[in-house]
């Protein structure tokens, strides 16, 4: 996502230019994120604290409930949200794309809206949606951590608000608040090892119905050799 933010605006009005324009349109994108998907990840805004808060401290109540395990303090969580850069972004475009190898070290907090992720099928063209990601959501964070090529595509279903935390921007937070970033990276860690848990289950899905299917086709055969040999 090629990110365009003026720094000498306040953080909560800071704007970033659009990334990559999605070619299909918004109807189809909604229309393809009512397909089934495995995982929900919609943060619940109904905490008083939250809707009364200014947007600064909102981002980083968000960033605490995005990352229980990590127990950030609101002192903390602010640091954190200070060190990252906030972006807005037009419904339609994809932030990340599977396979990308270019720009790729660096992850969002979704603060507003809705984000469709999706991976490869099978068939060419095809595409399975993973999860939709709302507000408190993580999004990239393998990214961050190794610069590596992106695992899913992720599309904005409507605008969004976001903070951006670049690798360079971790490695300046571990130099600066060694015992903050070591608790963000605690709860980037865990997201990670949620995602794996639920792969490694729809795989073993998978799996038992592709069992399952070649006992039929094994039993079809069977029957089709004993009635060809009669």
């Amino acid at each position: 996502m090629r990110r365009r933010v003026d720094n000498s605006t306040p953080w909560a009005v800071r704007r970033c230019g659009p990334c990559r324009p999605q070619p299909e349109s918004l109807e189809h994108a909604i229309a393809a994120s009512l397909q089934p998907c495995n995982l929900s990840l919609r943060m619940p805004l109904n905490d008083p604290a939250l809707a009364a808060a200014e947007p600064r401290e909102r981002a980083a109540r968000l960033l605490m409930q995005a990352a229980p395990v990590a127990k950030l303090s609101l002192d903390e969580a602010l640091f954190l949200i200070d060190a990252m850069d906030p972006a807005f972004v037009n419904r339609g475009t994809v932030l990340m794309e599977d396979g990308d190898e270019d720009e790729t070290d660096y992850m969002a907090l979704v603060l507003e809206g809705e984000i469709r992720a999706e991976s490869g099928a099978a068939l060419p063209g095809e595409q399975v949606v993973m999860s939709v990601l709302g507000p408190g959501s993580l999004v990239g964070e393998m990214g961050v951590l190794d610069g590596s090529a992106r695992s899913a595509t992720c599309t904005a279903l409507t605008d969004l608000k976001l903070a951006i935390l670049t690798s360079a921007m971790l490695q300046a937070l571990i130099d600066e608040r060694p015992a903050t970033a070591a608790r963000l990276l605690l709860a980037i860690s865990t997201g990670l090892s949620a995602r794996l848990r639920e792969s490694n289950r729809r795989l073993r899905a998978v799996s038992s119905v592709s069992r399952a299917m070649q006992l039929e086709l094994d039993a079809t055969h069977a029957v089709n050799r004993r009635l060809l040999n009669t």
